[in-house]
């Protein structure tokens, strides 16, 4: 499977976001007003995310996910070269910054002949995500990450959540779920998505957002490997820069 694709093409990344205020008593008013018609789509359409009515202050725990209310607080990455993997995140409190030096690693990548980009879920969420933010943040869009104007063939952007689907659009399938079948360590062995917020907005420990978020690239990393056959990376054989 994949033998037509180089890892050593491919930059792997990871994106972790938080609502984009502390609370939902923090939002200005203009934001306020439209985050309730969005708990209100929630409440009437979405069970599958909202079991049972919320108010909007209490659904703002789930602002980050949406690019309009959320921001990015880390994007990690990674590169396979010559059996090793390199880590590098991009991380803080201002978003613009974090997204300015990710274009920059993402034009030295294209000049370098990284052609792909892989994540998990990444076309849901991770691909559309970082465009959003940039365009909202005023920056230009890399190409690599730029989807107009190109054929579907043109798009170089892999998903290991869509790999597995095989054409099978009915299900999510977690990277918690894919890394305990073909037995790599999970990533989710100190902190979850859906404690990322709180670790940042309440603990204000942003190094143990980024270390969860190394994991998930590593554990991307892994899938993919075993999906073209090979063996996991060594743990020696990973360095964090």
């Amino acid at each position: 499977m994949l033998s037509n694709i180089n890892l050593e093409s491919i930059l792997f990344l990871d994106v972790e976001t938080v609502s984009g205020y502390s609370s939902y008593d923090e939002v200005p008013e203009r934001f306020k007003k439209l985050w309730d018609k969005k708990a209100e789509q929630l409440n009437r359409f979405d069970r599958s995310v909202v079991p049972e009515v919320k108010s909007p202050a209490q659904l703002y725990e789930r602002a980050g996910i949406y690019a309009e209310f959320g921001k990015i607080i880390c994007i990690s990455t990674g590169i396979y070269r010559n059996g090793t993997l390199w880590i590098k995140s991009f991380y803080g409190d201002d978003e613009a910054s974090i997204l300015t030096d990710f274009a920059s690693q993402l034009a030295k990548a294209q000049e370098k002949k990284y052609h792909f980009l892989c994540a998990h879920n990444g076309k849901e969420f991770d691909y559309p995500y970082l465009i959003r933010r940039m365009l909202i943040n005023s920056l230009a869009v890399p190409a690599i990450l730029d989807l107009s104007g190109k054929k579907p063939w043109e798009v170089n952007h892999l998903d290991t959540m869509e790999l597995w689907k095989f054409g099978d659009f009915k299900s999510y399938t977690s990277l918690e779920l894919l890394a305990a079948l073909f037995d790599i360590p999970t990533p989710k062995d100190d902190i979850e998505g859906s404690d990322v917020g709180r670790v940042y907005w309440q603990d204000h420990d942003l190094p143990r957002i980024v270390n969860y978020c190394q994991k998930d690239v590593i554990t991307i990393v892994n899938l993919l490997l075993k999906f073209k056959g090979l063996a996991l990376i060594e743990a020696e054989k990973i360095q964090v820069v």
